[in-house]
């Protein structure tokens, strides 16, 4: 699966190294204000974003989680 992000936030964003241990593939590159980064995710999953700020820059981390995995309750997600 492909994910197109758009950066609106006026500041760089680095991307986490989590990103790419997950087996999420992206240029490693900061993501400039106005520009477009596109994600490719595993085969079978959808997109599971968070972004945060820490002393004053911005980082994202997206991974690829695995449809229809059970939760922690044992059961299923809906997607």
């Amino acid at each position: 699966m492909k994910l197109v992000y758009f950066n609106d936030t006026g500041k760089e964003i680095n991307i986490h190294p989590g990103t790419f241990l997950h087996g999420s593939k992206t240029s490693k590159e900061p993501i400039k204000p106005l520009e477009e980064r596109v994600f490719e995710l595993p085969e079978g999953t959808y997109p599971w974003i968070k972004m945060w700020e820490y002393q004053g820059q911005l980082s994202i981390f997206v991974s690829g989680e695995k449809v229809n995995e059970q939760e922690n309750d044992g059961h299923m997600k809906d997607f």
